[in-house]
């Protein structure tokens, strides 16, 4: 059976309470299409995972419901709020924060202030708060500031607060990223390979940090080639293909499907 007689059968649609929702989502980059008529949903509460062979459109799904891609066509939701080609800085407000494969370091700045780069609009970030409301500006950078420290030291990492963010390891920039999204509240948080290069006692970790976060009703979307780590983390996992949704299901489904096996056996892009 070849690729382009596989049965595409797609997403699970109409849930209870979706966060996050595209609809026929098209990009293609030259003749290249990267992304074919993607529709999906997220439901709120869950970790939901999202695989398929290298090539099959996942991080530029994520680029596109993140506002960092144009989209060719479709449309992106973030609790029920169209935010179809919004930038960044206005998809994070309505609730959707995504981390990177790769965490960007931020020069110039030590791990505690990169942790204060988390929260969404501060009332100091307006000059007039500062001299119209000075106590507000430094109650809340008092909360954020405690909200850091306490983050730091749930993941394990507080020792490195006054490191400057450069001269982290890859894990532990994977883990200050984690942690600044998390101070932002996001209503759904997409982890783009959280454990791509991390050794595994790290991983376990990670996991570790992610299904506690879950149990207290942070939702997840998260790519990851690690199948071992997903099928033990995510459920329902999403599978892409050729830029498309191949099926929905458990793991153990996905892990069964033979359409997800020749997919990954057959090749991708």
């Amino acid at each position: 059976m070849s690729l382009n007689e596989l049965d595409y059968s797609g997403a699970v649609l109409n849930k209870d309470d979706p966060v996050l929702r595209t609809d026929g989502l098209k990009k293609a980059f030259g003749g290249l299409v990267a992304t074919d008529d993607v529709t999906l949903e997220v439901e709120r509460g869950s970790i939901t995972g999202l695989i398929g062979p290298n090539g099959a459109g996942k991080s530029t799904l994520f680029n596109l419901v993140s506002g960092f891609y144009d989209l060719d066509d479709g449309q992106v939701f973030v609790n029920d709020e169209e935010v179809t080609d919004a930038p960044p800085h206005e998809v994070s407000r309505a609730g959707l924060v995504r981390t990177f494969q790769t965490p960007r370091r931020l020069e110039g700045m030590t791990v505690r202030e990169a942790m204060l780069v988390g929260p969404r609009p501060q009332v100091g970030e307006s000059v007039l708060s500062l001299f119209t409301s000075p106590s507000s500006v430094t109650e809340e950078e008092s909360f954020n500031i405690d909200r850091a420290i306490d983050l730091l030291e749930r993941f394990e990492i507080d020792h490195l607060i006054d490191q400057p963010s450069t001269e982290l390891s890859g894990g532990q920039l994977k883990l200050v990223e984690l942690a600044r999204a998390i101070t932002t509240d996001p209503d759904v948080l997409l982890l783009d390979e959280p454990v791509a290069g991390v050794n595994p006692t790290l991983a376990n970790d990670i996991k570790r940090f992610i299904k506690e976060l879950n149990d207290e009703g942070q939702t997840f979307c998260i790519i990851e080639h690690d199948m071992s780590f997903i099928m033990d983390l995510a459920d329902p996992i999403i599978v892409l293909d050729q830029g498309r949704v191949l099926m929905e299901g458990t793991p153990d489904e996905v892990r069964n499907d033979p359409r997800v096996i020749e997919a990954y056996l057959g090749g991708g892009e």
